[in-house]
């Protein structure tokens, strides 16, 4: 099923729901991006599935052509510029594909493997979503009369974010090496300060710079074991209560 055919029967965006008639799919594996990313995407008037990985979003793919793509550049299954290539190579390509990350400076790369743009984390702002996704756009296909500047600051429930630490928490039972801390140090990370949580987000930082020095891991892991537990028992002090 190709999108497009669905976009012409559907009403036209205005100035209100600019993505009106659009459907994004969101690869994303953290709860808290999603949810912040349907909320969104909600508010512009435009549909939205959700994958939590690159096998996910391939059975999606499979089905229908979404408007719009982001993808997260850290996923549990890959790393999401393989996703980015292929959508970007495919005959005929992919509309709107978009990289996301955690990491500021991950927008190069997204662009390199063929995205269109860069969404930064952590997404808040419904003004910025709108404008990236609307300067990609054709111009038939964007709001014929000037568009509302919507400046409000989307924030999911924070229940979501339980949900994220309490993946935290299976990974760190299931002991990872290698690979395994890399992902867990990047997710705890994007997870932290999308949700505003500055200990954690040092905490998996810190996991981060002893995976690059090669260290031993065990106090970083031990200190971010406490500070999840700690949030998922409610004792989380001045952090997010989850």
């Amino acid at each position: 099923m190709d999108d497009r055919d669905l976009f012409q029967s559907a009403s036209f965006p205005n100035p209100v729901r600019p993505l009106l008639g659009l459907t994004l799919l969101a690869v994303e594996d953290s709860r808290y991006a999603r949810d912040a990313l349907r909320l969104m995407a909600q508010r512009s008037g435009a549909r939205i599935r959700t994958a939590d990985g690159l096998a996910a979003a391939g059975r999606h793919l499979d089905l229908y052509r979404p408007s719009v793509i982001i993808v997260d550049l850290g996923l549990p299954d890959g790393d999401g510029t393989q996703l980015i290539a292929r959508l970007h190579r495919a005959s005929p390509r992919f509309g709107i594909i978009l990289g996301t990350s955690g990491d500021d400076t991950a927008d190069g790369t997204a662009i390199k493997a063929g995205a269109d743009g860069f969404l930064p984390k952590p997404v808040t702002s419904l003004a910025n979503f709108q404008e990236l996704i609307l300067s990609h756009l054709p111009e038939p296909s964007r709001p014929m009369v000037p568009r509302i500047v919507n400046d409000d600051v989307i924030r999911p429930d924070m229940l979501s974010y339980r949900e994220d630490l309490i993946r935290v928490a299976d990974l760190l039972r299931n002991a990872p090496e290698g690979k395994g801390l890399d992902y867990l140090a990047q997710f705890l990370t994007g997870v932290a300060r999308s949700a505003g949580d500055h200990a954690l987000q040092l905490a998996g930082e810190a996991l981060t710079i002893a995976r690059m020095q090669r260290r031993a891991c065990r106090a970083q892991l031990a200190q971010i074991a406490g500070l999840v537990q700690d949030r998922l028992n409610g004792t989380t002090g001045s952090e997010p209560r989850v």
